[in-house]
């Protein structure tokens, strides 16, 4: 297919889905009847509801949609000089998405072993890191929600969202400065005896995982904290009355109730990892394997942009299918994890 075809067919997509979706809220509505609840417009009235539409329209149109389909324009167009952009060459091929399985747009003999290493371990990790920022805010997050008193809660938000004043890059930095041989940590455990020689933290990737988990916490942490907080005293009470050991309120009681935040910090912890660029970059080793770098080097080291276009839909893809992943495993609607 010639690119400017394609080029027609893909800018289309986005209005189609549109009026798709509204196509089908409206057959929704009148298979409902008068037991449909009463509509944004009904509440709210024509002037909010219009602004409300232009407003979020125009900023979804030129700040997310059409940067999105110009970046999958762009995906499948060969690498060519700007005179050709539009010629007889420029035609949609596969052969962007060929050279990140095999590391060449022609030949399929051999995987591209470094790009799909880079890219499952990123996906991998970010997994991880996911799991352990909720083991980390899920106590502090109950403890906010149901323990803590007015005060104390106030003190621990403060304490909370004080270190993110400060600039990511700055806290990328002073975790290096931490994790180097010659940092806090290092000296720390040389002091107290535990290790003999430093140990390279950096090229362990232990500075790059503790920095990823660190940045994105107040994600997880709020997420959850919002969902526990609606939950009904009451329901735990009663379950303490009725002899139900502490693990058993969690598992049946609590977590359950807190589906949505945790569905909702999962996916903002995982996305935000997958795409940190800062971190990789300044905490990684030498040896480090993280797939965003491997993107920038497209755009701007490489100068491949359609080669760039590709990566970056590939990892738009996997962090699609996480979320999907995460609405099936919690059996959540869209809706219920972006309330």
């Amino acid at each position: 297919m010639h690119s400017s075809v394609g080029q027609w067919i893909i800018y289309l997509l986005p209005p189609l889905v549109v009026a798709g979706f509204a196509l089908l809220a409206i057959l929704e509505r009148r298979r409902l009847g008068p037991a449909a609840p009463a509509g944004f417009v009904d509440r709210n009235g024509w002037p909010v509801a219009l602004f409300l539409i232009v407003a979020v329209g125009l900023w979804t149109v030129f700040m997310i949609v059409m940067p999105l389909m110009a970046m999958v324009d762009l995906s499948f167009r060969p690498k060519l000089a700007p005179p050709q952009w539009g010629g007889p060459k420029d035609f949609y091929t596969l052969e962007n998405y060929r050279y990140f399985l095999f590391g060449s747009t022609t030949s399929t003999d051999a995987w591209n072993i470094t790009h799909l290493k880079a890219f499952g371990l990123t996906i991998w990790v970010s997994i991880l890191i996911t799991i352990l920022d909720f083991a980390i805010c899920y106590p502090i997050a109950f403890y906010m929600a149901r323990v803590a008193g007015p005060a104390r809660l106030r003190l621990m938000m403060l304490l909370l969202i004080a270190p993110y004043w400060v600039n990511e890059i700055l806290r990328a930095f002073a975790f290096r400065i931490l994790f180097t041989q010659q940092g806090v940590i290092n000296k720390a455990l040389l002091a107290m005896g535990l290790i003999d020689q430093p140990v390279d933290f950096i090229a362990a990737d232990v500075a790059l995982y503790s920095g990823l988990a660190y940045a994105y916490l107040l994600m997880m942490m709020f997420a959850l904290y919002n969902a526990i907080e609606t939950l009904d005293k009451n329901l735990i009470e009663a379950a303490r009355d009725l002899g139900a050991p502490w693990w058993h309120i969690h598992t049946f009681i609590v977590i359950p109730h807190a589906k949505p935040g945790i569905g909702s910090g999962a996916t903002l912890v995982f996305m935000l990892t997958a795409g940190s660029i800062a971190a990789p970059l300044i905490l990684g080793g030498p040896k480090t394997l993280w797939f965003t770098p491997i993107v920038y080097d497209r755009f701007y080291q490489a100068f491949n942009w359609q080669q760039g276009a590709a990566y970056a839909l590939i990892l738009l893809a996997a962090c699609v299918v996480f979320v999907l992943g995460v609405l099936k495993l919690f059996r959540l609607g869209l809706g219920e994890i972006a309330r």
